[in-house]
């Protein structure tokens, strides 16, 4: 009993020891590194969760600059654009945001768009997917019919799996029914 006890003991032990963490560097900015948000010099973009729970790189509001001659109109830098509950109609608030966007890519026939579509944690995985695509092409199909190529545009549904705001009240839920508008 006793040595089985100090073998568990032994082996908690090794464990903890391996789970020691090393102290990490502060990440430092030139000429091919990227801070959140930001573009590499290869073009590569970065983005993850911030500490308060929604993606860097783009503010709750869905505003997001990037580089590409689009600062400074507030419509082109909206990025967001939010659904109702269990909804894939695009609000009619955003008309005027799809109608700038779309403007913007039928001018630049060589730009691309990708929109990524998403869904609150509510329903099943496959439903949030299903409803995730079905949101992103209510959106093609707006900027299709306002004079953008379609192959400017490729969607892809991420369902629940990239929530923009983490917890279970009704405002994460909103801002979770999104789809996404983003200029690789």
């Amino acid at each position: 009993m006793k040595i089985r006890l100090m073998i568990i003991l032994a082996a908690c032990a090794w464990l903890t020891a391996g789970c020691q963490t090393t102290p990490v560097d502060e990440p430092t900015t030139g000429p091919g590194t990227a801070t959140s948000g930001t573009a590499t010099d290869d073009g590569a973009q970065t983005s993850g969760i911030d500490d308060d729970g929604g993606f860097s790189g783009m503010d709750l509001d869905g505003s997001q600059a990037d580089g590409i001659g689009m600062q400074g109109d507030p419509l082109l830098e909206t990025r967001v654009i939010l659904f109702d509950y269990d909804s894939s109609e695009v609000r009619s608030d955003f008309n005027d945001v799809l109608a700038a966007h779309a403007a913007y890519l039928a001018a630049n026939p060589s730009v691309a768009v990708r929109l990524e579509g998403h869904a609150d944690e509510r329903g099943s995985r496959e439903y949030n997917i299903g409803l995730g695509e079905s949101r992103a092409q209510a959106v093609r199909r707006i900027l299709v019919l306002q004079a953008v190529e379609a192959s400017q545009i490729r969607t892809v549904s991420f369902g629940e799996e990239r929530p923009a705001m983490f917890g279970t009240s009704e405002e994460a839920w909103e801002r979770n029914r999104r789809v996404e508008i983003v200029y690789p």
